[in-house]
């Protein structure tokens, strides 16, 4: 007993001293361990920004739609939220479209352990296990990846539609970040449904009834490709930007532009999130606090004018549609058309119209195809002429006013080369008449000069190669060859011949042996247009504070300034007699554009083009010969308020339907049309054309643009 009595008293005090040890030593940091909690901070996302035209037209908008969400804690269980999924099925209807082969045979796996198990032998998974090169998290998952494989189809069929419906909805809920309310369902969420759920809300935990939004085009198809596209919540953030995005304070699953005007200004249409802290414990929550409150994104004010946008895609497609059903162009499948202001660089109409077919109905069909105007080139034929006449006046090769003889080029080697209004006579002519009347022997004996070459009749021409650098050197000054700035992704600048023979140097003189984009002829006769100076093109006008008013805009925070990327070496008197010169080609008794404008009641300015050219489709064993037609043009001549350029490639073989004057006439009368309507309307003031006077005022504008942008 004695013994009993004594073990008992030392256990005793060990237990004493072992409570001791516990309370006054280490009592104070097991108190902290019951008290600690853990603060998690949780983005939700917010509307983007609206996208308005230059008059404060909502073309890009958010529409509310009713959005079931799920929110998982840092502690919920497969098995719970496998119960949710299940519960919710029943109350909702849900797309499978987006479950995988991998997603069924992971269910499959949740819903069958004990088969799944069966599914490797013990001696194999043994086999695994033993390997020392694999930890166990790598043995274990071979041993699973076996699993997978070993699925067969008849298991995986036996999944019935009411467990796909769970599936599909399993998905959603563990395809986030706990915390982080992921979007089960809002496309389609009936009344009923939104009802339903919000009714049994307390027997599905994590689940709950919001508005979500989702981008609405208010113009339908009208500058679609332009616009771009918004991700959704399942996709995320595109692959190939994940870190970029997540270092900026994205979450994965968040909605972003992909594509054109919301790609480019995603940092401002993105908007600020909304920021909720919450205090958790052993993975539940406590309390929820509002840390930061959301507000939608930034609006964008496009400098497009949609009512002449879409009554100018509404031309494109009348006069495309009337050759495609004369079936007389049997190439022509698309027409471009775009207006600028030459003095600020501001777009006013982006047109591109393409004829294909349609991937969901499989008809053929006129569709948007306005990123052409900027992402595709051609060769521009007779249109580049003024660009070559200027070249010469800067490399000293030509003098305004200059006579010239106008008669067949005889090369040795080459067929007869010569203008199209005269076969075998000598015509001395002026430069601008070369231009009204579209000279191209004229142009050749430029070309020459440039490189140093003294023409015989029958023999090879002898010249500096460096001539196509010589030219390309100037051409870029206008911005024919080279990108023009626009603010778009995906520009391109066009190919340039590698061939560096003699007669593709007088080919490119008369624009048949570059390719130019639509988008840099309008940079290129603006330049013309107005003194000399090539201003950047830009499709962004305005940024805007967000405001709850829906009808008004909110205050300006920043407007986009007129860049003068360069002016051209020429004089203002040679940069004049050019003006002249494009004036006598809309209105001369000889301009080749005289029928289409010189009855207009506005004074316009320009050049036409025809270039050969080659079209070969997917089905063509060799390529067929084609033309291209072209138009570039300003008015009015004296204070031009807009310039234009159009393109019609692969317009014709034999007949000229003409369609680059048809489209331009109609499309530059729609413009005044609206101009005098507007002001009467009071509107045109919101529309004032900034000018650059000088060189000077642009190196200032663009110096304090550096500064801003710094």
């Amino acid at each position: 007993m004695n013994l009993l009595f004594f073990a008992v008293f030392l256990l005793f005090s060990l237990l004493v001293l072992r409570l001791g040890v516990v309370q006054i030593v280490n009592g104070q940091s097991y108190q902290k361990e019951v008290e600690r909690t853990e603060d998690v901070v949780v983005d939700t996302g917010v509307p983007r920004g609206k996208i308005y035209d230059r008059y404060g037209n909502v073309i890009v908008d958010n529409v509310p739609l009713n959005a079931i969400t799920y929110t998982r804690t840092q502690s919920t269980k497969t098995e719970e939220m496998i119960d949710v999924a299940t519960k919710l099925a029943k109350l909702i209807e849900k797309d499978t479209k987006s479950v995988t082969e991998r997603d069924k045979k992971d269910f499959w796996i949740l819903k069958n352990p004990e088969k799944a198990k069966e599914k490797v032998s013990e001696k194999e998974a043994k086999k695994i296990q033993s390997n020392e090169e694999l930890s166990e998290d790598e043995a274990n998952a071979e041993i699973y990846k076996l699993q997978l494989e070993r699925i067969t189809k008849e298991e995986l069929n036996s999944l019935t539609k009411q467990q796909l419906e769970v599936l599909a909805i399993y998905r959603e809920f563990s395809s986030g970040y706990a915390l982080t309310p992921q979007i089960v369902k809002n496309e389609g969420v009936t009344a009923k449904e939104f009802a339903v759920v919000s009714e049994h809300l307390d027997e599905l935990p994590g689940v709950n009834t919001t508005t979500d939004w989702e981008r609405a085009y208010v113009f339908d198809d009208t500058l679609r490709t332009i616009l771009g596209s918004v991700s959704s919540s399942r996709e995320g953030l595109p692959k190939g930007m994940v870190d970029e995005y997540l270092a900026k304070d994205y979450s994965r699953n968040d909605r972003v532009g992909t594509s054109y005007v919301e790609y480019q200004y995603e940092d401002i249409l993105q908007g600020h999130k909304e920021k909720i802290k919450n205090i958790t414990k052993n993975g539940s929550v406590l309390e929820s606090q509002l840390i930061q409150e959301g507000q939608r994104g930034k609006d964008v004010v496009l400098t497009i004018d949609m009512e002449l946008q879409k009554a100018v895609e509404k031309i494109v497609e009348e006069e495309l549609a009337k050759q495609i059903v004369k079936s007389e162009s049997p190439y022509l499948d698309r027409a471009f058309f775009i207006m600028m202001d030459p003095h600020t660089g501001e777009i006013k109409a982006l047109v591109g119209k393409k004829y294909g077919k349609n991937s969901e109905t499989g008809k053929y069909e006129i569709q948007d195809y306005a990123l052409g105007t900027f992402t595709t080139s051609y060769e521009v034929g007779s249109a580049a002429k003024g660009a070559t006449i200027l070249t010469g006046y800067m490399t000293g090769n030509l003098s305004p006013g200059e006579v010239l003889v106008d008669e067949p080029l005889y090369i040795k080697g080459t067929p007869r080369k010569s203008s199209w209004f005269n076969k075998g006579g000598a015509m001395p002519i002026t430069d601008q008449f070369a231009l009204e009347k579209s000279s191209n022997s004229y142009m050749w004996k430029v070309a020459l000069r440039i490189a140093n070459s003294h023409y015989v009749p029958h023999e090879s021409i002898s010249y500096d190669p460096e001539a196509f650098t010589t030219f390309r050197n100037h051409f870029a000054q206008f911005g024919l060859g080279v990108k023009t700035g626009i603010d778009l992704p995906g520009e391109f600048s066009g190919y340039q011949g590698k061939d560096v023979r003699p007669g593709l140097l007088l080919d490119l003189a008369i624009g048949q042996y570059d390719t130019y984009t639509p988008l840099q002829l309008v940079q290129y006769v603006s330049t013309v247009a107005n003194g000399g100076y090539r201003v950047q093109p830009h499709i962004m006008k305005e940024i805007r504070d967000p405001v709850n008013d829906n009808e008004n805009l909110g205050p300006i925070i920043y407007e986009k300034r007129t860049n003068v990327l360069n002016r051209i070496n020429a004089t203002p008197e040679q940069i004049e007699h050019v003006q002249e010169g494009f004036y006598r080609v809309f209105h001369g008794s000889d301009g080749t554009a005289a029928d289409a404008f010189a009855n207009a009641p506005y004074n316009a300015a320009g050049k036409s083009g025809t270039a050969e050219a080659f079209y070969k489709g997917p089905n063509m064993e060799k390529a067929a010969e084609t033309y291209n037609t072209t138009l570039i043009g300003y008015a009015p001549y004296n204070n031009p308020e807009v310039a234009f350029s159009t393109v019609v490639p692969w317009s014709h073989q034999t007949i000229d339907p003409a369609l680059n004057e048809s489209i331009s006439r109609r499309a530059m009368d729609m413009y005044f049309e609206l101009k005098k309507k507007r002001a009467k309307e009071g509107l045109d003031k919101s529309d004032v054309t900034k000018k650059v006077e000088n060189a000077e005022d642009a190196q200032a504008q663009q110096e304090e643009v550096r500064q801003e942008n710094q």
